[in-house]
């Protein structure tokens, strides 16, 4: 990847699951003077001249659940479950994105991190086999249903949705669309959820058959890049198209077009405001993989 690395990584966190595992080492973190908590107003941080903010955990109110993130420069972190969680999908979330994406790139990575575990944790606060509560377990990195209420015990984890992301090339030209409800002149790679039973490179040539028509072959993997809408992991790939011709998915998308690489590289140069369209913005692992294609050169 060279210098291309997806924006929300790199938190540098030490995940530290030994103390995850362990009550009695994880009650000791929660009690060290330098254990701080993640402020958040719900989901959302509370932010500082561009930075996330941190409280003592000393001060985190006894009914509130809490994840433990980690080691954050030696000191133990901590995150709020809140109330209730948001099941919208990322395109109703524009608004709240443009306050987070003020953050530093690292900051930026934590909060995605913590913003999706939580997120989880209270919108699954009864088990989906029974229907009993569930406790938090493993430092906030599991939920057990509760059998002490009647449950059946099953532990229930994290989810993470894997989506392929893919850039589409024919002849030194890309494959680009623009979905429905989407701002004018925006166009970003196809994408898609991976299903079960299928690999990677299976899921991105059936969603770009879907959506546009097109036979695609020889896939590779460019990069990924976690997506906290809620808990996304965006799968960047690059791979060719077996012709040009177009049907498009219109269920799916308000159009698909081919760019050629002088128009990627103007609307890219004049982000937002390309003349050929608007690019994706820098937080999107779509600007990654364009920035990316347009410095190997193309080829046919």
């Amino acid at each position: 990847m060279g210098d291309f690395t997806p924006a929300l990584t790199g938190h540098g966190i030490d995940r530290d699951d030994h103390t995850r595992a362990d009550p009695a080492r994880l009650a000791r973190m929660k009690g060290r003077d330098d254990a701080q908590l993640m402020r958040l107003d719900g989901l959302m941080p509370l932010i500082e001249t561009g930075a996330l903010t941190y409280a003592p955990f000393a001060e985190t109110p006894q009914d509130c659940e809490t994840v433990y993130l980690g080691l954050k420069d030696g000191a133990p972190t901590f995150v709020p479950v809140p109330g209730v969680g948001d099941a919208r999908q990322a395109l109703e979330q524009r608004a709240n994105r443009a306050v987070i994406m003020q953050l530093g790139p690292r900051d930026l990575a934590i909060y995605a991190g913590a913003r999706s575990i939580v997120d989880w944790h209270a919108r699954h606060r009864f088990c989906a086999n029974c229907g009993a509560p569930t406790t938090i377990a493993k430092g906030g990195w599991q939920r057990d249903c509760s059998k002490d209420a009647g449950g059946c015990g099953v532990m229930h984890f994290p989810r993470t949705d894997p989506v392929a992301i893919m850039l589409v090339e024919h002849n030194g030209d890309l494959l680009l669309g623009r979905g429905h409800g989407w701002l004018e002149r925006n166009y970003s790679a196809l994408a898609g959820f991976l299903e079960p039973g299928e690999s990677l490179e299976e899921g991105v040539s059936r969603e770009v058959f879907e959506e546009a028509g097109v036979t695609v072959s020889n896939v590779s993997y460019v990069a990924s890049q976690p997506w906290p809408f809620p808990s996304q992991l965006m799968i960047g790939c690059h791979g060719f198209a077996s012709g040009r011709e177009l049907v498009i998915d219109t269920t799916e998308m308000e159009d698909v077009r081919w760019f050629t690489r002088e128009e990627v590289a103007e609307a890219m140069a004049n982000a937002p405001d390309g003349k050929a369209f608007r690019a994706p913005p820098k937080e999107a692992i779509a600007h990654t993989l364009l920035a990316w294609w347009l410095a190997q050169g193309g080829q046919d």
